[in-house]
This record gives structure tokens, sequence and C-alpha cells, in this order.
């Protein structure tokens, strides 16, 4: 009897997708890479729980998005992904496709985030090149920590279409036109082992899907107009700045900015099996990203703030390096991180990279504590 009511209820579940465009991403079109017991809900939705769940999502609340945390009200990286995961639903519930597979890509795109949003990236990412010869970037190592890092070392068992969304997410790079393109596991593999070698490649990275596509260009709308909010409301910027063409175009408030840019993407898009802006709101877009970039993101921090974090950074991964080399059982990055972490990640991940991981999975707030911990106290 409970057979028949968890099959009834699958099939319920499911029938949703009936009526989806012919070129939406279905449940059954998921690929996994280890097998899973059955369950009454849709593959994807499995994701998103799985994701929503996981310890990395907890610490979006502690991660910078623009602005520091000890500013109020702004943005958080907590707050984006929710905004992302929101316009990417909007988007696809008009155009017929998947919302939960958009849900799930758009909750965990920025997992691997570190510490001071952007800023923090390149720091990491120069400390990675330096000891690793690897590149570091944060769409790839969101990909890591939900595949390889959660759950002891054994990842989460996402589906290939959910973590190649999120692998080629980055809205830094805009354009005009997102085709999706065929992949198996194995390609994917490649595409994302290649991620680590050449920082070119992650401009040229292509999604697998529909869905993933449209996650791209919202994590776009997401911030572009909300950063501008942001800005305004701390009182570092004002809206006189922007142009009259950009006004007259999609307006100047985050509301606006949004509602237009996402109308012109949806008229843009339907029954196509692509994801597309005008050329007029492509233009426009490209202009309000690099005023955003002119006027707010290069004037976030000021020259002593990232002089501290690159110390912070550069000098904790001294300090871990040498605990995991000494065996020191006593420092936090083998009592809290390593001792959670399974045999495999162990005896497979070199002590540097161990270290890059640990550094970009730590909140702001736990960043600082540890420098204070590790660095100010032997300085006292």
């Amino acid at each position: 009897m409970e057979n028949n009511i968890k099959d009834i209820i699958k099939k319920q579940m499911l029938k949703h997708e009936e009526i989806l465009s012919k070129y939406a991403t279905k449940s059954t079109d998921s690929i996994k890479f280890r097998e899973e017991s059955p369950c009454i809900r849709t593959t994807f939705e499995r994701d998103i729980d799985k994701i929503v769940h996981s310890k990395s999502y907890t610490r979006y609340m502690g991660k910078t998005q623009v602005y520091s945390l000890d500013i109020d009200n702004v943005s958080r990286r907590s707050t984006h992904v929710q905004f992302v995961s929101r316009t990417a639903r909007t988007i696809s519930r008009a155009l017929g496709l998947n919302e939960d597979l958009c849900e799930a890509i758009a909750l965990g795109h920025d997992i691997g985030h570190v510490p001071f949003g952007h800023t923090g990236e390149k720091i990491l990412n120069k400390i990675s090149l330096i000891k690793t010869g690897q590149i570091f970037a944060h769409n790839v190592q969101s990909v890591r920590t939900l595949m390889n890092l959660e759950n002891k070392g054994n990842g989460i068992n996402l589906s290939l279409q959910v973590l190649d969304g999120i692998m080629c997410h980055n809205g830094e790079f805009i354009s005009n036109i997102y085709k999706p393109v065929n992949k198996t596991m194995t390609s994917f593999l490649e595409e994302y082992n290649s991620l680590y070698q050449d920082e070119n490649n992650i401009s040229k990275l292509k999604p697998m899907t529909l869905e993933g596509c449209i996650v791209r260009l919202s994590d776009i709308i997401a911030y572009v107009g909300k950063d501008i909010e942001d800005a305004e409301s701390i009182k570092t910027f004002s809206k006189d700045k922007i142009s009259k063409e950009i006004v007259d175009s999609v307006g100047n408030t985050n509301k606006d900015i949004m509602n237009n840019i996402i109308l012109d993407v949806i008229y843009s898009s339907y029954d196509k099996p692509y994801i597309a802006m005008s050329d007029k709101m492509y233009n426009i877009l490209k202009k309000l990203k690099k005023f955003n970039y002119d006027n707010i993101y290069i004037n976030a921090n000021t020259d002593e703030t990232v002089k501290l974090y690159t110390d912070m950074f550069t000098k904790l991964f001294d300090v871990y390096l040498k605990a995991i080399v000494d065996n020191n059982i006593e420092n936090d990055i083998l009592k809290l991180f390593l001792n959670d972490m399974n045999e495999k990640y162990i005896e497979s991940t070199t002590n540097e990279r161990k270290v890059i991981d640990y550094i970009a999975g730590m909140t702001d707030r736990y960043m600082y504590s540890q420098y204070d911990k590790y660095v100010n106290l032997n300085l006292s």
C-alpha cells in the first residue's frame, strides 16, 4: 500500500513537467554520478534540498557580496543567491522551462565564494598560482565543494546538469545570446579539470541546458541594479551619475532595472532554443555593468583594507600549511577541518590544496577570528 502511494505521488510530481517546453530539461533527463534510492521528489527538487541543507549553504550568510558585513541593510552572499533564484524562476516559468533545475543551480552557484567577495577571490587566486600552479576561481570551487568536499569529502551527488550550471554561471562574462551545448559526464569532467590550468577557459564556458543559461544571465540581472541601490543607501554613490541613455532604457531603481531586463529576455527568448536579449538591451546592460565597475566596485574597498585582506590570506595560509606539515593537531585546520574529512580526501589532496579548501570555505568573521588567533596573538 505504501509503495503504491509513493508511486502515485511520484507520478503527480512528474506530471507538471509534461506541459513544459520542448526545450526544457526534464527530471528524467538528469544524469547522476552515483545511483540513489527512490524518492517521491523529482531529481532536481532533491538536488535543491541537498544544497540548502549543506554546510556550505549555511555559510552564505557570513560572506560578503560587495560591502563589508559591518554595514547594515546591504546585500550578502545569502541574499544574492535568493535574488538570482527568483529571477531565474521567473524567466524559466514564462518560457516553460524547468524551474526546479534553475533553482538548484542558482542556490548553489556561489558556494565556492571566499571571504570578502571578489577581492578575496583575487587574493586567493594569486596565492594558489604561486603555491600550486593552479587557478582559483569561485565557480570552480563551487563545483569542487559540492562534488568533493561536502559530506566529509564524499560530496552530495548532485545531477550533472546542476553541477554544470553552477560551473558555467559566471555573470562577469556577458553575451547577448546563450546557446546550450551538449555534454557527457566525461566531457564535463574534462572541462572542469581544464579550468584549474587556464584562466581563459572560464570565459569560454557554456552551460549544457537552457536553465543553466538562464541562471548565468540572472546572476547579472540580480546584482547590477541591487548594487546601485546598496551603494546609494550607504551614501557612497548617487543615481544622478547614471547616464540618461541607461535611465531612459531601464530606469534607475533596482525594481525597474530588473523588470525591464527580465521582460526583454523573456520576449527575446520565447519558444527559442536559446536565451537572448535584444541588441539594444545587451548594449545597455554592458554599459550599466561597466558603469557599476567604474563607480561602485572599484571603490568598495580602500587600499588599506585590501592590504589587510592580503595579509590575512597570506599569513593564515603559511600558518595552516606549517600546521599540516608538523601534524599540529591543536591547530584548527586539523582539529575542525581535516579531522572531519575521509581518508580518500586526506590521501589524494596536496597540503597546499587542503589549505586553500579550508580558507575558501570560511566566512568573513571566521577569517578575522583565525587571524586574531594565529597571527595577531603572536604579534602581541
